[in-house]
This record gives C-alpha cells, sequence and structure tokens, in this order.
C-alpha cells in the first residue's frame, strides 16, 4: 500500500472513532445503482465479474472460477432488501449462469457456487428449479468427502501433497446441511460435522489462529500444516481467520453443537485483541506481514469478519454479544468511509477498494473482489435487522 493511502487511513481512522451509525437504507440505494452499472457492463453471462485488471478493465471469470455465485448472490440480497422485479430477474438470470456448475464435481467450492445464489432464490422464492439443481449440487459436494480422512477434499494437489484441506471449505458446511434436512439423507450433515471436527482438531494454533492448508495422509494422519495465502506458513492470513470465524458461527447455527460456539467466541477473542489489528479495524492482509503498517489492507477480510460477528452476536450473552455488534459496526463505519468505499461508478462499479486475493502469488492485490462486496451487502442487512442492544 503506497504511504499517501497509509496516512489516508491514519486520519481516516481517527475521524470515523467516534461515529456509532450506518444508514443501511442510504447504502443500499448506492450499491443499487453501482450494480445496475456493473448490469450494463456485463450482458453476457459466460463472463462473471469478478475484480479488475491492473488497467482498470474488468476482469470477469467463467462459471467454474470459485467466486462465481457471489454475483448472482448478490442480486438476491438487492432483491430482498428492494422487492423490485428488476433485481429477481437479474439475479435469476446470473444464478442460471453457473447451472452447470452442479454437476462439478472438481471444486470444494460449491457452496459459494451453487448454494449462495441457487440457495438465496430458492429461500426468497421457493422455485422448486432451484431447489433440484441445489440437491444435485450437494451430491456433487458429497463427493469429495473421503471417510477415511473424515474431511472435504479442497485441491487435487497442492505441493506434492494429495490431500489438501483449506480452511476457507468451512464455508461450504451449511450447503450439506442444508441438504440433509431437504434430502432426508442424513449422509451431507454427518459429512459436515465430521470435517468441522477434524478442523477444530487440525487446523488450529495454540491462539487460535488457523493454517490455511492441512494437508492429510491416506491414514487420516497429517504430513503438513501451511499457510499458502500468507506471509509464511505459521502466521495469520487475515481471511482465513475471517472464513473460521464465519464457519464456525454457522456451524453452531446449523447444528447447536457449543464446540462450534466455543471455537467461534476463541476465534473471535483472537482476532479482536490481535495487537497488529488497526485502529479502524481493517486488517492488514495478514496479521503477521513483515512490513507491517505499510502492507495492504484486506477488506473482504473486515467484511466477512463484520457479517460473522453480527451473526455470532445472537448466540452468546448480553455483554459479548454488545461487544460483537460494536465491533461489526466500527468495520461497517470504516468500510463505508471514502477510504474503503467506491463512489458512482468508481472502479467499474464495484462496491469496495483494497482486498488481497493471493499477495504471495501477485493475484489481486489491492483491488475491488466481488466477495468483499457480496459480504459487505450481508452485513448491511444483517446490520440493519440486528439493532442496537
Amino acid at each position: 500500500m503506497k504511504k499517501t493511502l497509509l496516512g489516508i487511513l491514519i486520519a481516516s481512522s481517527l475521524m470515523v472513532s467516534g461515529q456509532k451509525k450506518i444508514d443501511v437504507s442510504a447504502e443500499l440505494e448506492k450499491i443499487q445503482f453501482q450494480y445496475k452499472y456493473l448490469l450494463k457492463k456485463h450482458s453476457d453471462i459466460s463472463k462473471i465479474p469478478h475484480s479488475l485488471h491492473t488497467d482498470g478493465t474488468y476482469r470477469s471469470l467463467p462459471s467454474d472460477w470459485w467466486c462465481s455465485g457471489f454475483f448472482g448472490a448478490s442480486l438476491w440480497y438487492l432483491y430482498e432488501y428492494s422487492q423490485q422485479p428488476y433485481w429477481k430477474a437479474a439475479a435469476h438470470k446470473w444464478t442460471m449462469a453457473v447451472e452447470r456448475e452442479q454437476y462439478n464435481t472438481t471444486t470444494h467450492d460449491l457452496g459459494f457456487m451453487v448454494y449462495y445464489p441457487f440457495g438465496h432464490g430458492y429461500r426468497l422464492t421457493g422455485d422448486t428449479t432451484y431447489r433440484r439443481i441445489l440437491l444435485q449440487g450437494a451430491k456433487s459436494l458429497l463427493t469429495r468427502f473421503d471417510a477415511r480422512r473424515n474431511v472435504i477434499k479442497s485441491w487435487d494437489e497442492f505441493k506434492g501433497y494429495s490431500f489438501p484441506v483449506i480452511i476457507d471449505n468451512m464455508m461450504n458446511l451449511d450447503y450439506l446441511t442444508w441438504a440433509a434436512r431437504e434430502s432426508k439423507n442424513n449422509s451431507f450433515y454427518s459429512a459436515a460435522a465430521a470435517h468441522a471436527d477434524q478442523t477444530i482438531k487440525h487446523h488450529f494454533r495454540e491462539d487460535f489462529s488457523s493454517y490455511h492448508v492441512v494437508c492429510y495422509a491416506p491414514d487420516g494422519s497429517v504430513e503438513a500444516k501451511k499457510t499458502h495465502q500468507g506471509a509464511a506458513d505459521e502466521s495469520a492470513w487475515a481471511r482465513g481467520q475471517a472464513w473460521a470465524l464465519y464457519g464456525f458461527t454457522m456451524m453452531y447455527r446449523e447444528t447447536r453443537d457449543k464446540r462450534y460456539l466455543q471455537q467461534a467466541v476463541k476465534i473471535a477473542d483472537f482476532l479482536i485483541n490481535h495487537p497488529a489489528l488497526p485502529a479502524d479495524k481493517i486488517p492488514y492482509w495478514d496479521y503477521n506481514a513483515p512490513a507491517i503498517p505499510a502492507e495492504e489492507r484486506d477488506v473482504s477480510a473486515a467484511a466477512i469478519m463484520a457479517s460473522a460477528l453480527l451473526e455470532l452476536k445472537e448466540y452468546v450473552p448480553a455483554n459479548a454479544s454488545l461487544m460483537y455488534h460494536n465491533w461489526a459496526e466500527e468495520i461497517l463505519v470504516s468500510l463505508c468511509s471514502p477510504v474503503y468505499r467506491n463512489k458512482g461508478t468508481e472502479q467499474g462499479g464495484f462496491l469496495l477498494k483494497h482486498s488481497v486475493g493471493h499477495k504471495p502469488g501477485r493475484i489481486e492485490v489491492d483491488v475491488p473482489l466481488i466477495y468483499a462486496d457480496y459480504y459487505f451487502i450481508e452485513a448491511l442487512l444483517r446490520y440493519q435487522k440486528s439493532g442496537k442492544l
């Protein structure tokens, strides 16, 4: 991150520290304008909005990209808020753009790709076409569960290891618990719970930070623990920590197993109390990045964390609930500030500046990202519904 931006960030954190509220309705009106612009720029459903190239042109990707479902899912949130037929039609169009991924057995990301858009569509409309596609997608996801290792395989290979599992995989588990309820097939639920249990057992350090990748041997033992997209194997990659917080909060909602709630609370405590978290509560891309404070921030991690905290607050005692609410609120105040929030058609209509996808790989560094937008919209809607305690 440039030094000039760093100075702006410091000034902004001081400026927003006294603010308490976010005008969600005003933000969502702005978002609708920006996403109408994105829709005008994307008529071909084979090219799904994802980010920007360094020259400012769109980086749009096909449906087999792991982020392909976020755009349609975001449009469903706009329909849920506005109840306008325009958004329903747009959401349906971009949801069906990923229909073929229901048969994709080569990825663990079907929660993002299929469950997010089709799940919101089914929830909001009751259209049984969406349900049929969802159940097929869940069957495809279940093929990646290995009963010997009790986890869902993430990538097919990673640096010579044949069975890598990433912390991101926690985000797919509510897809399986949903499928268990809808199909009355408990194998979906069993796989989700087994995966969560193994993740608690192997992915976390004593301070409740998480590794990115755990590599399993055929007998279920752990061969290696890595942090592929972070600063180092033993570092706390920011988005990975946010995935963990969100995933275990969600698993408590789905199962009411208190072990998952306890895990989520411990992860939240690690993040909230981390000495490297800036005053404006937008984390650096890695909590242990070597050049802090001259490191990029990651608004995607912040948006995921805010949304997760606004759910976690519903499951904890009053004092903790108020604390999580206030933290999420402060994150959203920062995200809504000019430092992080795009205006109008700035950056092609994407909502948030300054996400980091994969800095060690020099991929998507300090750019807008579609999934940051999705969790920002979700957090705004959760904040609007939650109210003050």
